[in-house]
């Protein structure tokens, strides 16, 4: 008994605070497993965001909340400088540089390929993806021949999905139209002519879009809040129906890339034009998301991530018209090799898991994503699965780094430690059409990310040591062969 009385008296004088410290979380039970909404923005910049850029001149309060009550992360990466490759990554956890990126082929993901929502969907989770899938469907090739009456195979609800309501691509490709599982809403039966904006810095600035078959009834505008709801209706669905199953939500947005056409309540509201304003509306789709979560009591155990799946579309002459750099300092934008092209704002909160108002500049691919839920919800993957892939749960639980020092973007960019090598000129098809900016002639650019972060000293010609290493490493991931599954 005097013993006994001892061991009380010496845990009272520790405190209730030194005994939560102490406090291993459970965070992989069947009882505790965590609902995960992936909000994934279209085209938007590293410096967009404010709690990323203090000199942004577009408002977000709703992803700077998110930043002080999450981790916010200043080193991560998509998998690729452009839509199709990033969100390849992303859903797949391999590297797009092992699958050939070519959207007319059809559908992308191999029907035994293992994704973030077959994953989760075989623990239990009901999944649901609302927005842009951009990774085709089985068999079409060519629009303009698909029968609407038949079912689009491949598609998300074949790759894990439960739900899918969304489009086939970006707001600026037409056709134009919904699909709701495997089926179109309205099939695009109508005509729309091309659009571009007068006041645009560049013919596919602005309000642009392709001209091309629509659905009658569809309104560009009018999407980016249809998506808010039908995601808001996908979580507020699940809770009626299966409360005591977990879910997980891939809301892929249509913005702020092209057409940028914010609703009215929206416009005049930043200082960075059509672009600005449109994001604003981003964030308020953010705004709505989390004010739901907390509206249905399970925001405390719903991991929300948000990211972009590559950089804007903002060129020189939108710096100057705005002063606003939508990739903060970085160099470049979508399609370039550089910084700014691939470096994202990505953002986690897990109340009571993940610090709130922590930084982290542990590198992160997109392709972390697959080993990530499966530490989560402890599943193990075999090798073949984590070879491009690695979780990021001990960073965001503040135990220790990840395995990840280097990374591969498309078949353009690898890196390594603080070494980055792009293989010939780093500038992006978009800068040298649209923007007239000249691509030097050059073997590669290589640099010192640690010394030199805006990418403005190529060392290539004065360190051939460092670029043959880096040649070495590229070689490597490129034995490792091509993923078919």
């Amino acid at each position: 008994m005097k013993i006994l009385l001892t061991l009380l008296i010496a845990l009272a004088s520790l405190g209730l605070s030194d005994l939560q410290l102490t406090a291993t979380p459970e965070v992989n039970t069947k009882a505790t497993l965590p609902n995960i909404v992936f909000i994934l923005a279209d085209d938007m910049g590293y410096g967009d965001p404010g709690c990323y850029n203090p000199d942004s001149k577009i408002p977000t309060p709703a992803i700077n909340q998110l930043a002080r009550e999450g981790m916010r992360f200043t080193d991560a990466h998509s998998a690729g400088s452009w839509c199709v490759p990033s969100r390849y990554g992303l859903v797949t956890g391999q590297y797009p540089m092992r699958k050939l990126m070519n959207i007319q082929l059809g559908g992308l993901i191999n029907a035994d390929r293992v994704t973030i929502a077959s994953l989760l969907q075989k623990r239990g989770y009901h999944t649901g993806m609302v927005g842009k899938w951009h990774l085709g469907f089985d068999g079409v090739d060519n629009w303009d021949k698909v029968d609407y009456s038949q079912p689009l195979r491949g598609g998300p609800t074949d790759r894990g999905f439960d739900y899918f309501f969304g489009m086939h691509a970006s707001l600026d490709i037409p056709p134009y139209f919904f699909i709701e599982n495997k089926g179109a809403v309205v099939a695009p039966t109508e005509s729309i002519a091309g659009h571009q904006s007068i006041d645009a810095t560049t013919t596919i600035s602005g309000a642009f879009w392709r001209a091309g078959k629509i659905a009658p009834g569809f309104v560009h505008a009018d999407v980016l809040p249809t998506f808010t709801q039908k995601a808001i209706s996908f979580m507020d669905g699940h809770q009626r129906k299966t409360p005591d199953k977990p879910f997980f939500l891939y809301l892929a947005l249509t913005a702020p890339h092209t057409p940028w056409v914010a609703k009215p309540e929206f416009v005049g509201k930043s200082k960075a034009g059509a672009y600005g304003d449109f994001t604003t509306q981003v964030d308020y789709t953010v705004r709505q998301i989390l004010d739901r979560l907390k509206k249905s009591g399970i925001d405390k155990n719903t991991i929300v991530i948000f990211s972009s799946d590559n950089g804007p579309v903002w060129f020189k002459e939108d710096v100057q018209k705005y002063n606003h750099q939508a990739t903060g300092r970085l160099r470049g934008m979508k399609m370039d090799a550089y910084e700014g092209a691939h470096r994202m704002p990505f953002i986690v909160r897990w109340p009571g898991q993940v610090k709130a108002g922590s930084v982290s500049s542990q590198l992160l691919c997109f392709t972390d994503m697959l080993a990530t839920f499966a530490d989560v919800i402890n599943e193990p993957l075999p090798k073949q699965l984590t070879q491009d892939s690695y979780s990021m749960l001990p960073v965001w639980l503040g135990r220790s780094k990840a395995e990840r020092t280097g990374l591969v973007i498309e078949t353009r960019t690898v890196r390594d430690g603080d070494w980055k090598l792009v293989f010939g000129n780093g500038t992006g098809s978009l800068h040298q059409h649209y923007g007239h900016v000249d691509a030097p002639a050059v073997s590669g650019e290589l640099y010192d990310l640690k010394a030199d972060p805006y990418e403005q000293r190529n060392l290539y010609n004065t360190n051939q040591q460092r670029v043959s290493a880096l040649n070495t490493t590229m070689d490597n991931y490129r034995s490792q062969g091509s993923i078919t599954n």
